[in-house]
């Protein structure tokens, strides 16, 4: 027999999506099943939540807790580097191995690393920094008009300076 259904029990499921489209059946149905929500509803209400990162593959973390799913955005590295560009979106289907070939700022890439901060595997901001570096070089972008990788020596070797905080 299947263990009581606990009311106050919280469960956190991660679904991987993209931002604006609707998500299949499918894909949320095993995961939804064994709590009790329908797969539908759920994707219907992600579908509303994601709109401002249209076009972008983003996380999306469900805490479902008495049968009631609220839904929050853990976004990627990669994907606020992409929303940063400030790219126009476009249609997965018919734009294909597309190139982020834009410029941000290093206000940017601190202020995105400050976001990835807590869930980053580095010692302080500094590690967080290097590791947004190191996705905007595997994306394709410039930061400042300088290959990411540049940067990443400038702070090694102590010429660029990372806030503590």
């Amino acid at each position: 027999m299947p263990p009581k259904f606990d009311p106050n029990d919280e469960k956190i499921l991660y679904v991987r999506c993209v931002g604006g489209e609707p998500i299949s059946t499918g894909t949320l149905g095993p995961k939804l099943g064994p709590v009790g929500l329908p797969a539908k509803a759920v994707g219907e209400s992600i579908m509303k939540d994601t709109k401002d990162w249209k076009g972008l593959k983003i996380t999306v973390q469900l805490k479902v807790k008495n049968r009631v799913a609220k839904i929050f955005i853990v976004p990627s590295a990669a994907s606020l580097i992409i929303r940063a560009l400030k790219e126009p979106p476009r249609d997965r289907k018919k734009v294909k191995n597309i190139k982020h070939s834009g410029n941000i700022t290093y206000n940017e890439v601190i202020s995105i690393a400050k976001q990835i901060r807590e869930r980053s595997m580095s010692r302080n901001l500094a590690g967080t920094v290097k590791e947004i570096l190191g996705t905007c070089q595997s994306v394709g972008c410039t930061v400042q008009n300088l290959p990411p990788h540049d940067l990443i020596e400038q702070i090694n070797a102590g010429r660029l300076e990372v806030p503590t905080k």
